[in-house]
């Protein structure tokens, strides 16, 4: 691109004038770029493609060296993951010839969505990186806006690193967040918590000893997070659990035992201290009968929460409010596995609010637009039997899409992915400039998600198809199913009532219903498996029997809802509170899974080559 995004020296500290001039630059590249957004928009696709005019997709595809918009919109298809899995495939297993990049990939992203129930690989060049650190920049000096010299104290933020794998080839596979975090650059964050402390993989030394150095420093942290609005909360639920050990380390200086690895320890111990005054305050707070606020309590110059509080996370709005009293709660960045979107310019607006803004730099960016059948989504391609050439030019773009209306984004970026459709279903909210700002709506297809993970419905369906043999041999049968995601602990966990027609008159043990439990978990996808069994950022799994005629019920206070009695379906996954409270006052028994089902690192057939 001829115009670069202007951002700070990761590798020294700014100065009060330099931080001034460097936000200053900023707001003026973000004013240009969604001024000329539509030329951006023409210049960043005619760069993708003739850096890439001689790799093996385009070729396959006869774009034929063509950078115009017309021409590749005419030739070149709208694909899902499925379509360019081979491609991928092939990548992983060592192949480095140009197949979809001239750049050589040199990592893979591991997705959060799911393929076949592994996650999806999105290949990475380099420069990918700096295109994020880019947008973390535009993102700082937006939010430095509304709030003012927070590079005079501290961010204390939940990070936390997941597995990662290598392909049979040597990439290594991981997700971004845990690439990112390994990265140098990273390591000159302003944060609470030490490296150490985030790439450690044991899930509670991680959490215990972010905390600990949260705590140490509480009179420094002006603002606090972490990726996701669920995370905050557990680290809030695990406070609660364990300050009294962490009162203990802050009084005497020492680490609890159980911190048994050495790198973190040793982190720790440069920042711990003994103080008896700051650990006789911390439990006088957390003592007491309430806790509401406990964040503006415990570090009292916070000024406001940095979670993502969109789609399925404003399901823990209520919690954060609760934990947090007054302070802001703010979405500052759009971004996945794919490539990295945009940001929020009104870090203020209510949760409710919140829309992205997309910067027209990051990559080329086309819109579905979605259209709605008894509020289920369908796109005017995938309810077609072809993909012909009038369907793709259903696609809009950046500057074409009209308020109110709702779209699945697709997006072709630096690093191979052409007309790939991201998943995300986003409503138009309004403009910056001539930019259109994006509301995030949910991700297509997906009913239950608690963390990162993504449960379909048809993944649903299959799931509990499996549990339902378990209860065959005991003449049991499932008569109709349905489930929510209950946040009302932490680690949240998945929900599955079911109605059953017993035929046997013998009592079927709680042991079978614990063995569904299990068959369902071991059903459902990598993603959510390794927060089961290796995050712990979900819980078990729960499937509570309900009586018979329960979904008679549902059914009859849907239709007095006004759904159609001729089109009502169950539905697999309830939201709504009135329906939630009608199904458990009919619950008879709750069950839950006793053990964690199987996960490893890596793709399954990566691990069967050995």
């Amino acid at each position: 691109m001829e115009k670069t995004i202007p951002g700070r020296e990761d590798n020294k500290k700014s100065t009060d004038c330099s931080i001034a001039e460097d936000n200053k630059a900023v707001l003026q590249f973000i004013e240009e770029v969604t001024t000329n957004v539509d030329e951006v928009q023409k210049r960043v696709l005619a760069e993708i493609l003739s850096r890439n005019a001689n790799v093996e997709y385009l070729q396959r595809h006869n774009l034929n060296g063509h950078t115009d918009r017309e021409t590749f919109k005419k030739v070149i298809p709208v694909i899902t993951y499925e379509d360019i899995q081979p491609d991928i495939n092939r990548i992983a297993n060592g192949d480095k010839s140009p197949i979809l990049c001239s750049q050589p990939i040199s990592e893979f992203f591991t997705s959060s969505g799911t393929s076949g129930g592994e996650r999806k690989l999105m290949p990475i060049i380099e420069e990918d990186f700096g295109r994020r650190s880019q947008l973390y920049n535009l993102m700082i000096s937006v939010v430095s806006q509304s709030f003012p010299d927070l590079e005079k104290g501290k961010g204390m933020y939940f990070m936390f690193v997941k597995s990662e794998a290598k392909t049979p080839g040597g990439l290594l596979a991981r997700p971004a967040l845990t690439s990112i975090f390994k990265r140098p650059h990273f390591l000159n964050l302003n944060h609470t918590s030490p490296i150490e402390t985030i790439l450690c993989l044991d899930s509670y030394q991680s959490m215990y000893s972010q905390m600990l150095c949260g705590l140490c420093q509480n009179k420094e942290v002006l603002h606090v997070g972490a990726v996701f609005a669920s995370a905050f909360i557990r680290a809030m639920r695990f406070l609660e659990k364990h300050w009294s050990l962490l009162c203990n380390d802050i009084r005497t200086g020492t680490i609890n035992a159980q911190i048994t690895d050495p790198a973190v320890r040793e982190a720790v111990m440069k920042i711990l201290k003994p103080d008896p005054e700051l650990a006789d305050f911390i439990e006088a707070e957390c003592s007491k009968s309430s806790w509401q606020g406990i964040v503006t309590r415990l570090w009292p110059n916070t000024k406001y929460v940095d979670v993502v509080v969109t789609g399925t996370m404003s399901q823990y709005i209520s919690t954060l409010e609760y934990y947090s009293s007054s302070l802001p709660l703010v979405s500052t960045t759009y971004a996945s596995s794919e490539c990295s979107f945009g940001i929020n310019l009104n870090p203020l607006c209510k949760p409710s609010e919140v829309s992205y803004t997309l910067i027209p730099t990051m990559g080329y960016f086309e819109f579905l637009p979605i259209h709605r059948i008894n509020n289920e989504v369908k796109d005017s391609i995938s309810m077609s039997e072809s993909q012909n050439e009038k369907e793709q030019q259903q696609l809009v773009d950046l500057v074409d899409v009209k308020i109110g209306q709702e779209y699945e984004l697709v997006v072709t970026t630096y690093s191979g992915l052409y007309r790939y459709r991201v998943g995300d279903v986003l409503r138009v909210a309004g403009y910056k400039n001539n930019a259109p700002q994006f509301t995030f709506i949910c991700r297509e297809n997906v009913i239950l998600s608690i963390d990162s993970d993504k449960t379909d419905e048809v993944e649903l369906q299959n799931a509990v198809k499996n549990a339902a043999s378990v209860l065959i041999p005991f003449d049991a049968h499932v008569t109709d199913y349905t489930s929510y995601a209950d946040t009302s602990t932490i680690p949240g966990h998945y929900v599955v009532f079911l109605e059953l027609r017993v035929n046997s008159s013998t009592p079927i043990s709680p042991s079978v219903f614990e063995n569904c439990c299990l068959s369902i978990e071991e059903s459902l996808n990598s993603v959510y498996r390794q927060g089961r069994a290796s995050d712990k950022s979900i819980g078990p799994l729960e499937i509570r029997i309900v009586e018979i005629g329960t979904f008679d019920k549902l059914m009859d206070y849907c239709i007095s809802l006004g759904a159609s009695i001729n089109q009502y379906k169950t539905p697999r996954c309830v939201k709504l509170t009135p329906l939630i409270e009608l199904l458990n006052s009919r619950v008879v028994s709750s069950h839950f899974s006793q053990t964690c089902p199987n996960w490893i690192p890596g793709h399954k057939q990566w691990n069967n080559m050995n």
